[in-house]
């Protein structure tokens, strides 16, 4: 009996232990109270931008939720990079976290020097939208088809031009991905914004340009540009008759321009999940859906750890794009 006793005793503590061990989280939130105070939201892009909108949007909600306000603090400058260092080297609370865009995982082929690690000193939290490019043309061109304007560039190799909104930027990639799935020919013109870019494809000067759709909506629905395919995935919600460019007929073309939050590498995975359950419930909101389809964004999300392994597969990724666009490396 005394034996049996003496197991049992044991038994008991060796479960206590590793309920502790199991339920680390649950006490910090517990005794913490997360969140007791306001969160900062470092948005590595000034106000306007489209990650700092999508910022908003959500955080309103969110905030709302939490019962704290979700502070946004525009950090722009050096490509984002700016702001991802001021959250790299935060206080791993769940007190300061990141929105950023899909630049996150582009910065480390394009800087030759980053005092921060893009996939060690950051924790996914979750991606909050796609932002899919539509490949706008002026109707002027007489193309009203993708393959119409491969055969076109393929007439007449190296005479096809593309717009895109900076060097190095998402619209840019999106079309060097696209110019090499397709096999094509096509130059670069770089602009300081989407507004330039556009206005310029409307005067039909420069050919074409993966664009965001929220700059081009008006005039698609018009009929000052056609989108013959947008660059992402899937199809966009707000284009929903318009396919990919795989569908069009280039496959491995597709390009996945996201905006996600993020937070210090070692923020407790209670508070990460909490903020990921919150993110998850703003965007089911009637607001924040209308938002976004007026945005021309799609509502996405992944698991934290989901989250992790798609950046980093996604650096990776990245890394080869650029090198095969021939992008200049930022010392």
């Amino acid at each position: 009996m005394k034996q049996l006793a003496r197991t049992t005793a044991v038994s008991a503590l060796s479960a206590l232990a590793c309920l502790a061990a199991l339920l680390p989280g649950l006490a910090f939130a517990q005794n913490n109270g997360y969140p007791s105070k306001p969160i900062r939201v470092i948005v590595p892009f000034a106000a306007g931008s489209t990650t700092d909108i999508i910022a908003r949007a959500i955080t309103d909600k969110m905030g709302a939720s939490m019962g704290q306000a979700l502070v946004i603090d525009n950090r722009g400058g050096a490509s984002g990079t700016i702001g991802q260092q001021a959250v790299a080297t935060a206080a791993p609370d769940g007190y300061t976290i990141m929105i950023h865009s899909s630049s996150h995982t582009v910065s480390p082929s394009t800087f030759a020097r980053l005092p921060f690690d893009t996939a060690r000193d950051f924790a996914g939290v979750t991606p909050i939208s796609s932002l899919p490019n539509a490949l706008v043309i002026s109707p002027s061109k007489n193309i009203k088809t993708l393959p119409q304007l491969l055969a076109a560039a393929r007439a007449k190799p190296g005479s096809m031009n593309f717009a895109s909104a900076g060097q190095g930027s998402a619209t840019h990639l999106n079309a060097e991905k696209f110019k090499m799935a397709a096999k094509i020919d096509a130059t670069n013109i770089p602009f300081k914004g989407s507004g330039e870019a556009v206005t310029e494809v409307l005067s039909g000067r420069v050919d074409y340009y993966f664009s965001p759709i929220a700059p081009v909506i008006g005039q698609i629905k018009e009929g000052q540009l056609l989108a013959l395919a947008v660059g992402s995935p899937r199809r966009a919600d707000a284009l929903p008759d318009v396919p990919t460019t795989t569908e069009a007929g280039v496959p491995g073309s597709e390009f996945n321009f996201w905006i996600g939050m993020m937070a210090p590498a070692k923020t407790p995975r209670d508070v990460v999940d909490r903020l990921h359950a919150e993110v998850t419930k703003a965007l089911a909101t009637p607001e924040v859906k209308e938002r976004f389809l007026k945005l021309g964004a799609d509502a996405w999300t992944l698991k934290p750890a989901q989250f992790d392994a798609y950046i980093k597969d996604e650096i990776a990724s990245n890394a080869e794009l650029v090198k095969a666009a021939g992008l200049s490396v930022q010392q």
